[in-house]
């Protein structure tokens, strides 16, 4: 469910479709960006892919326990760019993610460790 949520919203660009099919109404969003409740929350991430047409999210890992689940993904937002490494933590009832939780560091070119963020 949270992989069909991410897909549909970023590499489909399709978000309002995915908070509809995948979103709880009682909603907690904890990214300090973005704004809180179901509605405003899709209305801000549909805000956010329209003004990047060529973005791109590649799901790299899928951690789940209990009723909370971790996705680790390289956002892209055009096709050149080095991206970002997302983290996204969302807890999920009933079928639906009810509150969702963020870290978005960008990937440098030189880190100092020498290692990729994957």
């Amino acid at each position: 469910m949270v992989q069909d949520f991410l897909n549909l919203a970023f590499n489909d660009k399709r978000p309002a479709e995915a908070f509809a099919e995948h979103v709880g109404p009682d909603y907690v969003q904890r990214d300090p960006d973005a704004p809180d409740g179901a509605e405003a929350s899709a209305r801000h991430l549909a805000g956010f892919v329209a003004r990047f047409p060529e973005l791109s999210l590649d799901i790299k890992r899928v951690i789940a326990e209990d009723d909370l689940v971790v996705t680790h993904c390289l956002m892209r937002l055009t096709p050149d760019s080095r991206g970002s490494a997302v983290a996204d933590i969302m807890r999920v009832a009933d079928g639906r993610t009810v509150e969702h939780w963020d870290v978005v560091p960008d990937l440098l070119e030189n880190p100092a460790n020498g290692d990729t963020m994957f």
